[in-house]
Parts: C-alpha cells; sequence; structure tokens
C-alpha cells in the first residue's frame, strides 16, 4: 500500500499532470458514452479541422481570414453537392445491378468449384467442395437477410441522412467562422497550469494535422487512380469498385488485403482467366505499390512511425470502441497515447546527486 501511496504522489504531485488525466479520461467516457448523439458534432469537427489547414494556408499567403474561410467552404459545398448528386446516385445503381448479377455469379463459381475434384482428387474431394458451397449459400443468405433489414430500416436512414446533411454543413460554417471564439471559450475552463497537456497537444496537434489531411488525400487519390483504371479497362462496377480501394487505405495492411479479393473476383467472373484480368490485376497492384512506397511517404513524412503490431492494435481497439470514426483515427489516437507516455517519465525523473 505504502509503494501505491508514494508512486501516486511521485506522479500526480504535478497539477499539471491532474489536469492532463482528468482531461483524457474524461474526453474517452463523453465519446464512448455519447459519441452517436454527438457524431453529427464530432463528425463537423473533423472536417472543419481538415479545411482549417487550407484556410491557414490562404491566410499566410495574406488573404484575409474571411475571405479564406468562405471560399473554402463554399468549395465544401460543391464538394458536398457533387458527391451527394453526383456519386451517391452511381453507387446506388452499381450496388442494386451487382446483387442482381450475384446468383449468376454463384453458379459459375459452383461449376468452377465442382471441377476442381476431377482434376486434383488427391487433394480435392467431392464433399469438401460440396460443404463450401453450403457454407457459401448460408453467407449469402444472411447477407440477403441483412439486406431486408436495412431496407425496411432505410425511412430511418434517409431521416438521418438528412440530419447529418443539414447540420453538419451548418456546424462545419460556425466551426471555421468562429475557430477562436470557440478556441477562447473552451480556454476559459481549463485552469492556467497545462504545461504538459500544452507540450502533448503540439506534438499530437501536428501529427494527426499531417496523418488526417494526407489520410484525406490518399484517399481521393487512390480512388482517382483505381476509378480510372477500372473504367480505361472497361471493368463493371468501377465507381463501386473505386471507391472500395480508396477507403481501403483507412485500414493499413488489413483494407488493401481485404479490398483485393472482390476487386479481382468481380474482374475474373467478367474476363476469366484472360489477358484482360491479367493486365487489370498487374495495373490494380501497381496502383497498391506506388501508394504504399511513393504516396504514403510523400503524405505522412511527418507522421511518428509506429510498429505495425501498435497499428493493428490500435485499430482492434478503437475500432471497437467508436466504429467507423475509430478505425479512421486509430493511427492519431496510438500517437496521443505514445506521446503521453514519452512525456510520462520526465515527471518523476530525480536530479543526479553531483
Amino acid at each position: 500500500m505504502q509503494f501505491v501511496t508514494q508512486w501516486f504522489k511521485r506522479h500526480f504531485s504535478d497539477p499539471g499532470v491532474v489536469f492532463l488525466a482528468l482531461f483524457l479520461v474524461i474526453g474517452f467516457a463523453v465519446v464512448t458514452t455519447m459519441g452517436d448523439m454527438l457524431m453529427p458534432v464530432l463528425a463537423s469537427v473533423v472536417i472543419a479541422y481538415l479545411l482549417e489547414g487550407i484556410v491557414g494556408a490562404m491566410e499566410r499567403r495574406g488573404l484575409p481570414r474571411f475571405a479564406a474561410f468562405l471560399l473554402v467552404y463554399l468549395i465544401f459545398i460543391l464538394f458536398v453537392t457533387l458527391v451527394l448528386f453526383g456519386m451517391l446516385p452511381i453507387l446506388s445503381r452499381q450496388v442494386t445491378q451487382l446483387f442482381q448479377q450475384l446468383p449468376a455469379m454463384i453458379s459459375q463459381g459452383q461449376q468452377v468449384l465442382m471441377q476442381l475434384p476431377d482434376r486434383y482428387p488427391d487433394i480435392i474431394s467431392v464433399e469438401q467442395v460440396q460443404e463450401f458451397i453450403g457454407v457459401i449459400r448460408q453467407e449469402i443468405a444472411e447477407l440477403g437477410q441483412t439486406v431486408v433489414s436495412v431496407s425496411i430500416s432505410s425511412v430511418l436512414g434517409v431521416i438521418t441522412l438528412l440530419v447529418y446533411v443539414i447540420l453538419m454543413p451548418l456546424l462545419v460554417f460556425f466551426f471555421l467562422k468562429d475557430k477562436q471564439l470557440i478556441l477562447d471559450w473552451i480556454v476559459g475552463f481549463l485552469p492556467r497550469n497545462r504545461t504538459l497537456a500544452n507540450t502533448v497537444w503540439k506534438d499530437v496537434n501536428r501529427q494527426v494535422a499531417n496523418y488526417v489531411r494526407g489520410k484525406f488525400w490518399e484517399i481521393i487519390i487512390v480512388w482517382a487512380a483505381s476509378f480510372v483504371a477500372f473504367t480505361v479497362f472497361g471493368l463493371e462496377y468501377a465507381m463501386l469498385l473505386g471507391v472500395l480501394v480508396g477507403l481501403s487505405v483507412i485500414i493499413p495492411y488489413i483494407g488493401a488485403a481485404a479490398v483485393t479479393i472482390p476487386v479481382l473476383l468481380i474482374a475474373w467472373f467478367q474476363w476469366g482467366w484472360s489477358s484482360d484480368f491479367a493486365w487489370l490485376a498487374v495495373t490494380y497492384f501497381v496502383i497498391q505499390a506506388l501508394d504504399g512506397n511513393v504516396l504514403v511517404p510523400l503524405l505522412f513524412s511527418e507522421v511518428v512511425n509506429l510498429h505495425p503490431v501498435a497499428i493493428i492494435v490500435a485499430i482492434l481497439v478503437f475500432g471497437g470502441f467508436w466504429g467507423f470514426w475509430g478505425v479512421f483515427f486509430a493511427i492519431p489516437l496510438a500517437t496521443l497515447v505514445q506521446a503521453v507516455l514519452s512525456a510520462w517519465p520526465r515527471l518523476d525523473a530525480e536530479p543526479e546527486p553531483a
């Protein structure tokens, strides 16, 4: 008990440490308990954070704050309009077409699988193939039930979408317009002694800003490159697959591996083992290689290098807590943890004897 008391006094005797610990605990509790209710606000903060980088760059070039904010906000509204009325209808149509073609694809796949026991009787038996086909049919049936349940709750989905479409642009507008006013209001509730918190925040802010903005541009670039490549080759569902490839970069390592399966499967169902399939596969893997070896080092040059195991653990932990946003911010949150742990040992450092 005495050891615990001494450890607590040594680490939490500094008011700055107490403030940092309380801030992290309260922030975690608020997001965990009220994350669903505050999701439009949190998403708007993220978008405003993205746009603030562009506004700041324009200000540094001599453009007044109000003019820079207004120009960036109008571009943001134009982008949202293009997504809602340009991309979403195409995605909806291609998803519908894919589900309509799914039975034919399954039938074609079953025919190929049933040929395997004849070609490789020593490796694969008819029973194994039938069992595998049964598992696939069960998964398809469960997927169909999920689609039906989603369609039943589509009214609530439309209402939620309308709330996001109306509220989020409005919140982004005020977060950008009244940024300093909001920050001053928040600072008014904070204690004066927050040196440690400021130190951690400066490091994390630099890392998070680089990561979030870099990740946004990585998604756009990878999506555009994939969409153009799929369209040039004439691959079906080019927009849908391009969006999936773009979003896959959110989850390092796992995302790229997962999205490769539908891309190659749809290409195979369309062309079989042909030269078109081979060239598309080569092009797709070239895009993935350029993303990992060229684009990522350029966009994330200032992000702290984290071990792959730490990244995967962060994705699993934070994704389990907060879903999509937890996965998206897994690396920044892991960076926050690393920054706090790096600053913490300095608190109990004692002067060396003369």
